[in-house]
């Protein structure tokens, strides 16, 4: 049995998520979730008795072939100065960036 997701629901989620959606988005994220739902349904459908549960993908160990996992190596980072001189706003420190979101 799938959950459908009513217009409603796509209404509210997009004012959670601060979004401006026209009618013709919101047809078209309600089409979309519905979509994702049934999908998950399917994948519900599928016998995972013999597959081990795992948090991580690194739990998986040496699945990907040797070296999947490249060995963490200390490395020399940017100088700080050459960085912010090249920076369009700093105060030497950090960067400067305008604000994007207003609330």
């Amino acid at each position: 049995m799938t959950a459908n997701v009513t217009l409603q629901d796509v209404k509210r989620v997009a004012e959670l998520a601060h979004l401006e959606l026209t009618p013709d988005e919101s047809q078209g994220m309600l089409y979309d979730l519905n979509a994702i739902l049934d999908h998950v349904a399917q994948l519900n459908e599928l016998d995972t008795s013999t597959v081990a549960p795992l948090a991580q993908v690194s739990e998986l160990g040496d699945a990907g072939g040797e070296g999947s996992l490249r060995k963490d190596a200390v490395r020399p980072s940017l100088d700080r100065a050459a960085v912010m001189a090249e920076a369009p706003e700093s105060d030497q420190v950090f960067f400067k960036v305008p604000k994007v979101i207003e609330r």
